[in-house]
């Protein structure tokens, strides 16, 4: 997986609803002066969870000095669900807001409705346009290959998968620097804290395959994952052949985990990611130290080449028991 159950029980507090699985940004591809960013939730949908959860924070946060400290924070919440139907609301804060969730940032968008069905239903406001529904996840990788050694199949495991997505496009402008670094989050309650923060993710496949303390590394801030991180990413890359040095460069370049994405440069993993990228072949090469190179899977042909980009959601076929022992294999 990317980033889906990546919690060493399945997915963060066994609730898919706050679950990452992905995100992407890149160029809208008609238009280079605007930029698309795909925050993916709640795998296997709608098999665990067929809602966002009501009393979550999603965010997408922006750096733009490379302090690895959000300078802007796109704030998604939803309204309980109700008849069938569920609400959307999209904040934005800047600068000491961005980095405090409790402080109310500008709204965007108020209550729009989320579409669960196969249609597209897009709002648009100052610059702004946001998709928020249930889509084909894109994301593709030989998860039974993973699994068994890494003796690839090429049997995408993924392609008839479905997730919750928030797809949201806006001006370069608004990005308010030629380069930034972006990262998401999740925050719900847990344990008597009301924003507790269950998951994140910038770089696709981090946690699941780089870290071996994967629940402190969903609760951390990315300015400390060096301090907290090297070291394990490090005795992972050293296990599979890398020298002492090579690997701590290597984690360097991995941590903070915040997906860089620099405007005058087409986007392409590790600059940015589309949603055809071959981010796990990418990241196996990294790992095993070139050993591994392929996991045999390429990208999905259901991709729209217009807004919101991801295809219509698949009939569900996934059941609650296969995704249980999904979870329990990893």
């Amino acid at each position: 997986m990317s980033d889906h159950l990546d919690a060493p029980g399945g997915s963060p507090g066994m609730d898919p609803r706050v679950d990452i699985c992905d995100i992407y940004v890149f160029r809208r591809p008609d238009d280079h002066d605007r930029t698309v960013l795909v925050f993916n939730v709640n795998p296997f949908a709608p098999t665990g969870a067929d809602e966002f959860h009501p009393e979550a924070v999603y965010e997408i946060l922006i750096d733009t000095d490379g302090d690895a400290v959000a300078d802007t924070a796109y704030r998604f919440t939803f309204s309980p669900k109700e008849e069938g139907a569920q609400l959307a609301t999209l904040q934005v804060a800047k600068g000491d807001a961005a980095r405090d969730v409790r402080r109310p940032g500008d709204v965007l968008f108020k209550d729009v409705r989320v579409d669960l069905g196969s249609g597209v239903s897009v709002a648009e406001d100052g610059g702004h346009r946001m998709f928020i529904g249930m889509r084909s996840d894109p994301f593709f990788f030989d998860l039974a290959g993973y699994l068994n050694a890494m003796h690839f199949t090429g049997a995408d495991h993924f392609l008839d998968k479905n997730v919750f997505s928030m797809v949201l496009e806006l001006p370069n402008d608004f990005l308010d620097a030629a380069r930034v670094g972006i990262w998401a989050r999740v925050l719900a309650p847990h344990e008597g804290e009301p924003l507790f923060q269950i998951d994140r993710m910038g770089r696709p496949f981090m946690n699941v395959a780089f870290i071996r303390d994967k629940d402190a590394f969903n609760r951390a801030e990315p300015a400390r994952d060096r301090e907290r991180f090297t070291a394990q990413v490090v005795e992972l890359l050293k296990t599979n052949g890398r020298d002492a040095e090579d690997a701590r460069q290597t984690a360097l370049e991995l941590l903070p985990d915040i997906l860089e994405y620099e405007l005058s440069t087409p986007a392409r993993y590790p600059n940015g990611r589309t949603l055809s990228d071959d981010i796990i072949d990418h990241q196996l090469a990294l790992m095993t130290n070139g050993k591994v190179t392929s996991d045999k899977v390429g990208p999905h042909d259901d991709l729209l080449d217009e807004f919101p980009y991801l295809a219509p959601p698949h009939p569900v076929q996934q059941t609650i028991e296969d995704l249980a022992v999904s979870s329990q294999r990893r």
